[in-house]
């Protein structure tokens, strides 16, 4: 034993797991609050007059240069893709960063951030229901309880904002913004059922990598092919600052935490912390963007929140 495994009576390895673990804690707390900031800079930009499209354009051409570099390195030294990998990376990339991004932005233009957070937490419901209508997957009790409570609580705040109409915008607006964003999550629920066999060919950071450069080169030709070149020039400077702070604070860098916290302590409880999600975002929709608090948000949150844990301690 070293000299300060004697002194303090534990052995070195311990210790050394124990910084693990709290580095890995700390790490999936604040890439699952940066996440979440997203929905707030997103909302934030829409003040500038500012549509999904363009929007998204400029949040995947600054992220371009990150993800291309997070690809390569993680795939120096190793196989060339094949033609069959190509076609998954470009499907994956479609459908996990493009489609659930786009769908994303797009509904946020009618809904409060907190509630978009609260939409996109249903994805392990959703993978389930993957897993059963392709592969015949049960669910086992708990689970099906877990996701029972889950969209309760949805149900409860989407009820709210249809009460509401949206900040007065009508509750069909409300209704066609939740829908939006449910179906990112169908999307983005799509890429984590077909990515697995992937992950274990190419590796989770090149995979990714590619898969986003892929979603970036999307959103760029999307914009290129529906708006005038000279639409990314009229923006606000605030919408490029926040477009700039979005790539790096609220993607590239939170994907890089979640994979540095997965290392150290695991998927699962890298998921279980991820729960912080929700309630930073209600915060910073309260604080930033002056969103309600109501007692239906509450209550709302406590039982999405609550599913997701029994969904999830139960799934493993």
């Amino acid at each position: 034993m070293t000299k300060s495994a004697v002194q303090t009576g534990f052995p070195s390895s311990a210790s050394g797991a124990k910084k693990s673990i709290g580095a890995g804690l700390v790490l999936a707390s604040l890439g699952a609050i940066a996440f979440s900031g997203k929905a707030i800079i997103v909302k934030l930009a829409y003040r500038y007059g500012v549509d999904a499209i363009t929007l998204i354009m400029l949040r995947m051409l600054f992220a371009l240069p990150l993800f291309a570099l997070m690809a390569w390195w993680a795939g120096r030294g190793k196989p060339a893709l094949t033609f069959r990998d190509w076609l998954g990376v470009i499907g994956l990339g479609f459908s996990g960063y493009y489609l659930a991004s786009f769908l994303d932005f797009a509904g946020l233009a009618y809904i409060s951030a907190s509630f978009e957070r609260l939409i996109l937490y249903l994805n392990p419901t959703l993978v389930l229901l993957f897993g059963w209508l392709l592969y015949r997957r049960r669910a086992t009790r708990p689970q099906v309880l877990g996701m029972i409570v889950s969209y309760a609580g949805v149900l409860l705040v989407f009820g709210h904002e249809l009460w509401l109409g949206s900040g007065g915008k009508g509750g069909g607006v409300a209704a066609w913004g939740a829908f939006l964003v449910f179906l990112s999550a169908v999307s983005y629920a799509g890429y984590l059922v077909y990515s697995g066999e992937f992950v274990k060919r190419l590796g989770s950071l090149r995979l990714v990598g590619l898969a986003t450069t892929v979603a970036c080169v999307l959103c760029i030709l999307q914009f290129v092919l529906t708006r005038p070149m000279s639409a990314a020039m009229q923006v606000a400077p605030e919408v490029i600052w926040l477009s700039v702070l979005n790539a790096t604070l609220c993607t590239a860098v939170p994907v890089l935490m979640v994979m540095m916290a997965i290392e150290r302590i695991g998927p699962a409880m890298a998921a279980q912390t991820g729960m912080i999600g929700p309630l930073s975002t209600i915060l910073m929709g309260v604080v930033i963007l002056g969103e309600p608090f109501t007692a239906w948000i509450a209550a709302g949150t406590v039982l999405v929140i609550a599913g997701i844990f029994v969904f999830t301690r139960t799934g493993r």
